[in-house]
């Protein structure tokens, strides 16, 4: 009984010995991967970012050329109102005065 208790402790021993090692390279193999994880996520959100800034500088350009042409027909259309409405006068002052029209 007391030979199959030391050939048991030995036994254990052995294992516990054996297989420390190959322990310590699992948690450094863990250790590795959450570094890994950790870059890849960086990683993907630098790119994120850039993909949205490119986006957002298109958007604002845009924006600004559509304001600058809608600015530019207003006040061509501001114009052509202003022209009309002044040969309109014009035209109505005449006939008030009893002027032949031009």
């Amino acid at each position: 009984m007391q030979v199959n208790k030391v050939r048991l402790i030995a036994l254990a021993s052995a294992l516990s010995i054996s297989l420390s090692p190959s322990l310590s390279l699992a948690q450094a193999g863990a250790k590795q991967d959450m570094k890994s994880a950790g870059t890849d996520t960086k990683n993907a959100t630098k790119e994120a970012g850039h993909g949205i800034e490119k986006g957002t500088k298109k958007a604002y350009h845009k924006t600004a050329h559509g304001t600058k042409v809608a600015a530019d027909k207003t006040a061509d259309t501001s114009k052509t109102v202003a022209h009309k409405t002044s040969a309109g006068t014009k035209k109505t002052l005449n006939k008030v005065e009893g002027k032949p029209n031009p």
